[in-house]
C-alpha cells in the first residue's frame, strides 16, 4: 500500500495542485499515527520520508540505561552500545526502526484515512484560494448531476452547486447541459460544495450587462441599480458619464442585439432600461414607463412618491398583479402610490378628506360613498337611513350609528366655528 510513494505523490501533486511538502507532511503524519498505535502511544517516534529510495522510515528515541523498566522509553546500555559504541548512560539513544511495511493492515488503513483527511483538506485549500477572488464574477459549467432538486455543475477544476432556490424558474436542465451562472459565495470551510452559483440574483443580471455592453465595461455608462423578478420582468437603471452618450441606446446595442443577447441568457425573461435621474419624480416617471405619469408628489422625509396618472394608464402604471410598479419601487428604494387621475381628485376634494376623517372610515368606503353622491358629512347626515345602509352594505342600525358620529362631529365643528366667529366679533368691536 504504501510502496511506490514517491510516484504517487508526485501523480496527485500535479493531477490535484496540491503542494508536494503538504502530501508528505501528511504522509508522515497519518505513518506516526498508526505507529503509535502499533507500537504504544508512549515511545518517541519520528517518521521521516525518504526523497533518494521513496520510502517512510520511522526512528525511535529511547533513553540508555543500567536495567530497562519501560521497554517503550527506554533501552539497556548493553544493547545501546552495539548501536553507538560510544554511547553513554542518560543519553537520548535514536534508532532505525523495521520498515513501515510491517505495521500491519489496521495500521495501514488508519494511515491511508489520515491521509484522505490531509488530502481533501489541502485540495479545499486549493480551491478556495483559485476562486476567492472570483467571487461576484460569473463562470461557466456543465450541469453534473441533480440532488433533491440542487444542481451540482462542473467548472473543470472542481463542482459548484446551484442551489434550487437559485434556479430560473420554469426552466428544465439535462445532464451534459452547457450553463452560465453568478458566482454568490466561495466558502473555506465547507463540507460539501464550496462554490455556491445563482441565476436569479440581481448581480447576475449586472454582470451579463457588463459583458455585453463595452461602455459599462469602459465606465462610460454605469449601472445604477437592477432589480427582477426572475423569469418573469427586470428593471435596470443607467447614467452615462458622457453627454453625447445614450446610456439606454448603449445597452440596447444595433437593433436590440445587446439586450436580446441577456434576455436570450435569462430565458426570455423582459428587461426593462431605465434612464437615472437626480430628481425621484422623473425618475419614478422613467421608471413606470411605457405607463404616462401626469403628476408626482414627493415626500422626501418619508421617502414616498404619490404618482397620477391618467385614468386609462392605470392598470398599465401598476402592472400584472402590481408587477411594474412593485419592480419601479425596489429600483428606486422608494415607496411608490399610484392613482388615477379620478380617484386622486377625490382624494384632493374637501368633502372626501372631511368623510375620510370621521373614526371607522377607510378609503374605499368613502369613495362608495362619493361615488354614490354623499361627497360630503352634512350630505351624509340628511341622507335616508336605507339608501344609506343599502349603498355601504351596512345594517340600517349601523349606518344610524354612523350618521350619529358625524352629527356630533358636524356639531362639534360648528360650535368651534362660532367660537371662532364671536372672538373675531369682539376683536372687531374693540
Amino acid at each position: 500500500m504504501l510502496s511506490d510513494l514517491k510516484r504517487i505523490i508526485d501523480q496527485i501533486s500535479r493531477d490535484k495542485g496540491i503542494d508536494r511538502q503538504l502530501l508528505i507532511e501528511a504522509l508522515e503524519e497519518a505513518v506516526l499515527s498508526a505507529a503509535k498505535k502499533r507500537y504504544g502511544l508512549r515511545r518517541d517516534i519520528e517518521v521521516k520520508f525518504n526523497e533518494d529510495n521513496g520510502e517512510v522510515e520511522l526512528f525511535q528515541f529511547r533513553k540508555v540505561v543500567e536495567s530497562v523498566v519501560d521497554e517503550q522509553t527506554e533501552v539497556s546500555i548493553l544493547e545501546a552500545s552495539r548501536l553507538d559504541p560510544d554511547v553513554e548512560l542518560g543519553d537520548e539513544l535514536g534508532s532505525k526502526m523495521e520498515n513501515v511495511s510491517d505495521l500491519g493492515r489496521i495500521a495501514a488503513q488508519s494511515a491511508k484515512q489520515v491521509i484522505i483527511q490531509k488530502m481533501k483538506d489541502a485540495e479545499r485549500d486549493v480551491i478556495f484560494d483559485m476562486y476567492r477572488d472570483r467571487r461576484g464574477e460569473i463562470v461557466n459549467g456543465i450541469v453534473q448531476r441533480f440532488e433533491r432538486g440542487n444542481m451540482i455543475i462542473n467548472l473543470g477544476r472542481t463542482d459548484a452547486l446551484l442551489p434550487k432556490k437559485e434556479q430560473m424558474p420554469r426552466r428544465s436542465y439535462r445532464q451534459g447541459d452547457r450553463i452560465r451562472a453568478y458566482l454568490l459565495d466561495v466558502k473555506q470551510d465547507a463540507r460539501d460544495h464550496q462554490l455556491i452559483l445563482s441565476r436569479t440574483c440581481n448581480e447576475f443580471l449586472v454582470k451579463l450587462f457588463e459583458m455585453e455592453v463595452p461602455e459599462i465595461a469602459e465606465g462610460i455608462v454605469k449601472i445604477i441599480n437592477a432589480c427582477r423578478e426572475p423569469g418573469s420582468r427586470a428593471k435596470i437603471s443607467v447614467a452615462s458619464s458622457e453627454p453625447d452618450v445614450d446610456p439606454v441606446g448603449a445597452c440596447v446595442g444595433m437593433k436590440g442585439s445587446r439586450v436580446q443577447n441577456v434576455v436570450q441568457e435569462l430565458q426570455g425573461e423582459k428587461i426593462d432600461i431605465v434612464p437615472w435621474s437626480p430628481d425621484p419624480a422623473k425618475y419614478v416617471s422613467n421608471a413606470l414607463a411605457p405607463a404616462q405619469v401626469s403628476m408626482v408628489v414627493v415626500d422626501e422625509d418619508k421617502k414616498t412618491l404619490l404618482v397620477v396618472v391618467p385614468d386609462d394608464q392605470l392598470s398599465l402604471a401598476i402592472g400584472r398583479q402590481g408587477q411594474n410598479v412593485r419592480l419601479a419601487s425596489q429600483l428606486l428604494n422608494w415607496r411608490i402610490d399610484v392613482k388615477s387621475e379620478q380617484r386622486y381628485a377625490k382624494m384632493t376634494d374637501p368633502g372626501f378628506r372631511a368623510l375620510l376623517q370621521v373614526r371607522g372610515m377607510n378609503e374605499r368606503l368613502v369613495e362608495t360613498l362619493y361615488d354614490g353622491g354623499i361627497t360630503t358629512p352634512q350630505k351624509l347626515v340628511n341622507a335616508e337611513v336605507e339608501l344609506l345602509a343599502n349603498l355601504i352594505g351596512f345594517e340600517t342600525e349601523n349606518a344610524l350609528m354612523l350618521q350619529h358620529e358625524v352629527s356630533k362631529i358636524l356639531q362639534t365643528e360648528g360650535k368651534e366655528s362660532s367660537l371662532v366667529e364671536d372672538d373675531n366679533a369682539v376683536v372687531a368691536g374693540n
